[in-house]
């Protein structure tokens, strides 16, 4: 059976940048609050004219390009995503249009910040089965028009970013590289400590005036519970990757973990037993992308030459839901 391999990879974010100072001038908040709390400085929005599909669209140009394929050569898109551009349908057949293809299936995977990890595990599963060759796997989001930009937001506003990356991935059959193994974990006793209550068909209407009012209409989250929870559950899932494949912390080329908070990536790095150099960040530069985030650090840790033929690669990923994942990787 077949191993799957990366490719290619790619990422794309919108030319808008939005530095801290810019969201002092919109809500009560000021560079050192936001910059203590989460380490980021600075991230993108999109502008007019410019969507998930599109943003997506570009991150995979660029993956293909760099794999010498054609939007014509690929089997299958798994789309990840927890902003989408439409209720329905899935925002991957977007994607496909934007690409100028069609029949191919198109899946859509809603798990958030986990979401690429996720999507990873479903590619994963269908290129060593054999069911697909060449699968784009693509993380897009475009938080920027769902947040609340007033002081009554700020804890949430504050930390998003938008943006896309985008993976190429095929067989191999060398039985020193590729997906090694990918784990997966839920627990919905936590759902609502960082979520989006509507619109939404649990509601009747599934949305109203007083929904917009209250605010129930954007992103709500207890920060101290998904620190408290990101900070063990992460740092395990890196544990059970490494035990999973017979590997220990020093094994480790380089963590890519899902970018959320700077203090959560460094709270992970210290668990899970790593130097800070073996750790990959960005989150100052993008803040919280969600399911892009770890495809756009990988390929800029691929650009900056973080990784080479053989390395090992760990993936890492906590959100909503509360979801969290891990991925190993011989690069």
């Amino acid at each position: 059976m077949p191993r799957t391999e990366f490719i290619a990879t790619g990422f794309h974010v919108p030319a808008r940048l939005v530095t801290n100072d810019d969201l002092a001038r919109l809500m009560d908040t000021s560079d050192e609050w936001i910059t203590q709390r989460s380490g980021i400085k600075t991230r993108y929005w999109v502008s007019d004219g410019e969507t998930g599909a599109t943003l997506a669209r570009e991150a995979a140009c660029k993956a293909l390009t760099k794999a010498g394929l054609e939007p014509g050569d690929l089997d299958c898109i798994v789309y990840c995503t927890c902003t989408p551009d439409h209720f329905e349908p899935g925002n991957g057949v977007f994607l496909q249009r934007e690409l100028g293809i069609s029949d191919i299936p198109a899946i859509d995977v809603r798990n958030q910040c986990s979401g690429f990890l996720y999507g990873l595990s479903v590619a994963d599963a269908w290129i060593r089965t054999g069911a697909y060759r060449r699968i784009l796997l693509v993380g897009a989001e475009v938080h920027s028009r769902g947040l609340d930009k007033t002081t009554r937001g700020r804890d949430t506003a504050v930390l998003f970013g938008d943006g896309a990356g985008a993976v190429v991935l095929g067989p191999t059959d060398d039985p020193r590289r590729g997906v090694l193994s990918v784990h997966l974990f839920a627990d919905g006793r936590h759902a609502e400590k960082l979520w989006v209550d509507g619109p939404g068909l649990a509601h009747d209407p599934y949305v109203s005036e007083e929904m917009l009012q209250q605010g129930k209409h954007r992103a709500v989250m207890d920060g101290r519970e998904v620190f408290k929870f990101a900070s063990v559950l992460m740092p395990k899932s890196v544990d059970l990757a490494l035990q999973a494949n017979g590997l220990t912390p020093g094994d480790v080329t380089l963590l890519v973990p899902h970018q959320a908070n700077l203090r959560i990536i460094e709270m992970v790095q210290k668990l899970a037993g790593l130097r800070p150099d073996q750790v990959y960040a960005n989150i100052d530069r993008y803040g919280n992308t969600t399911a892009a985030s770890i495809p756009i650090a990988l390929d800029e840790a691929l650009a900056a030459g973080r990784l080479r033929r053989g390395d090992l690669l760990i993936l890492t990923a906590f959100g909503s839901g509360f979801t969290w994942a891990s991925a190993a990787i011989r690069w």
